[in-house]
């Protein structure tokens, strides 16, 4: 059973999930539909459903994401502890490049695999030797794709000790091992828990909805199959 990630928050990290919770449901970034589940790439039935790449539209809603981004970032990894942001391609990218700004920091980005053709690159923009990287992705659910990010970080000769999303999914354990496997710390400013919480505070849930919602975040597998055997 996946336990519950809030423990340990700051008030102000409890603050920002709250906002974000909020942003996510007025944007029409999170989808529940228990009685119609979300089938994911790896097969996985789900009663909900997360598009960040939405936030992109919602300049008010992106402006407070962002600040209370930096803010998180700063607090913890430190003021002057790193050195560029560089966004997973492709939908890290424009969150980078806000968060870029508000640090002042120089901005690269990272390919999902090199280019293939001029310089074969898979690191866009520059990258100086032994600089302190944060990666930025607008979502974590299993790692996989931080994973990849970070290993052609290190390759190109730089460090990462810290990823940030603006969203981590909250129920899958691999992630927090596969990462912490590579000395990653993940930040995120809110998870799948936050969202259901404000959505049952607002009302926003038809009868039933949020039982059917809990029971998967407690254990997506279970819920998944239980879900497969009824087809």
């Amino acid at each position: 059973m996946a336990q519950h990630p809030n423990a340990g928050r700051t008030a102000s990290e409890t603050d920002a999930a709250e906002i974000t919770a909020r942003i996510l449901l007025e944007t029409e970034s999170v989808l529940f539909r228990p009685e119609e589940p979300f089938t994911f790439t790896s097969g996985l039935r789900s009663p909900v459903y997360i598009d960040c790449r939405r936030l992109i539209s919602f300049p008010r809603a992106r402006r407070k994401l962002m600040d209370m981004a930096a803010e998180l970032i700063e607090r913890r990894t430190g003021y002057e502890s790193i050195d560029a942001i560089a966004g997973g391609e492709t939908a890290g990218i424009p969150f980078a490049a806000w968060i870029a700004d508000r640090l002042s920091l120089p901005m690269i980005y990272v390919r999902k695999q090199p280019k293939g053709f001029g310089r074969n690159a898979q690191i866009e923009g520059e990258l100086k030797e032994a600089s302190r990287i944060l990666l930025v992705e607008d979502l974590a659910s299993e790692g996989t794709s931080k994973l990849n990010f970070v290993r052609a970080i290190r390759q190109a000769g730089a460090h990462t000790d810290f990823a940030f999303v603006i969203f981590n999914y909250g129920i899958f354990r691999q992630i927090e091992t596969s990462l912490a496997a590579e000395s990653i710390t993940l930040l995120a400013l809110a998870n799948w828990w936050d969202v259901a919480e404000m959505a049952e505070r607002l009302g926003r849930f038809a009868p039933g909805q949020y039982e059917a919602v809990e029971s998967f975040l407690n254990d997506p597998t279970a819920w998944s199959k239980a879900q497969t055997s009824r087809r």
